[in-house]
């Protein structure tokens, strides 16, 4: 798979799509409909489907909205319950996460994080044919122009911001030091060896290190890696098996906390981890694969889902 002309860190989509019709094009994006019968974005300078396979509205409710419980969640939060959406995109998992608890009383902050607006005006371009966008075009409009959007629907009150640029630079920056603590992270980055430096151990780091301790929060991501799950854990995190996604029997969910992971790893995991021929974590923005080294096989035995 070639690498982009240009860096790119957030769009929703992670694989290539074998059987897919195409029905319509545009500037660097075309519109396919997927073996489920749904249509999805493809971006033609990645040759990657966004949501592949089940589509993106099947894809965005087992991943995130079921495995994080969001409708008992958002209605039990005090004040505004605070997402994170790394990975824009084309707006379906957002979008699938507002109209999934739009009957709920309650009151979102939604920050997402790309590095283009691009295949959110593609999508919008096609929204009969996508569906999902139908009913937010008026709001994602305003998006697109301000990069902000607060509106009413029904008893739920949304404030969603868009951020554009770098995202493992954004989290070094003293900007992030002033972002909402997030409740739930909806960690939707090009894979690992495509877009190595969204997945580096540093990255986790930095973005544990923003969490507030003592507000709960879960980040469920589509892939099932050991060197993922190694990665989460060295930085912080708590890591379980999460939902099956269409093709993917298991993905990944980390919290900071265990009380929001069904099914965390366990020993038996930590001695597979230990036998993998990719397991170290990455340092750089460099893709390569790796046996656990010395000292991150000490520090994985040490962790507390371990003791």
């Amino acid at each position: 798979m070639s690498k982009p002309a240009q860096p790119t860190f957030f769009l929703g989509c992670r694989k290539r799509l074998a059987q897919t019709e195409c029905v319509q094009s545009g500037p660097g994006y075309k519109l396919v409909k997927l073996p489920s019968g749904v249509h999805s974005v493809h971006s033609l300078a990645h040759k990657e489907t966004f949501h592949p396979v089940i589509g993106p509205v099947a894809e965005a409710e087992a991943l995130y909205v079921e495995q994080l419980q969001l409708r008992k969640r958002v209605e039990k939060a005090r004040n505004e319950f605070v997402i994170w959406d790394v990975g824009l995109g084309a707006a379906a998992n957002v979008l699938t996460a507002l109209r999934a608890t739009s009957d709920s009383q309650c009151s979102l902050r939604l920050l997402s994080f790309d590095h283009t607006l691009e295949p959110l005006k593609f999508a919008l371009q096609h929204a009969s044919e996508l569906g999902y966008i139908i009913g937010y075009e008026d709001q994602l409009q305003s998006l697109l122009r301000e990069h902000h959007v607060h509106f009413q629907d029904r008893n739920q009150t949304v404030n969603w911001e868009v951020h554009l640029g770098d995202f493992p630079a954004l989290l070094v920056q003293p900007a992030a030091q002033k972002f909402p603590k997030p409740h739930a992270i909806m960690f939707d980055a090009f894979s690992p060896s495509t877009n190595p430096s969204m997945w580096t151990q540093r990255l986790f780091e930095n973005l544990f290190r923003l969490l507030d301790p003592t507000r709960p929060c879960a980040l469920p991501t589509y892939s099932r890696s050991t060197m993922l799950r190694v990665t989460l854990l060295l930085a912080g995190f708590f890591v379980g098996v999460g939902h099956a996604t269409g093709e993917k029997d298991e993905t990944t969910i980390a919290a900071n906390t265990l009380d929001l992971i069904a099914e965390p790893l366990d020993r038996r995991w930590l001695s597979r981890a230990r036998r993998s021929t990719s397991a170290e974590p990455l340092q750089d923005s460099i893709y390569r694969q790796a046996r656990l080294s010395a000292g991150s096989w000490e520090q994985l035995q040490q962790h507390s889902q371990f003791t």
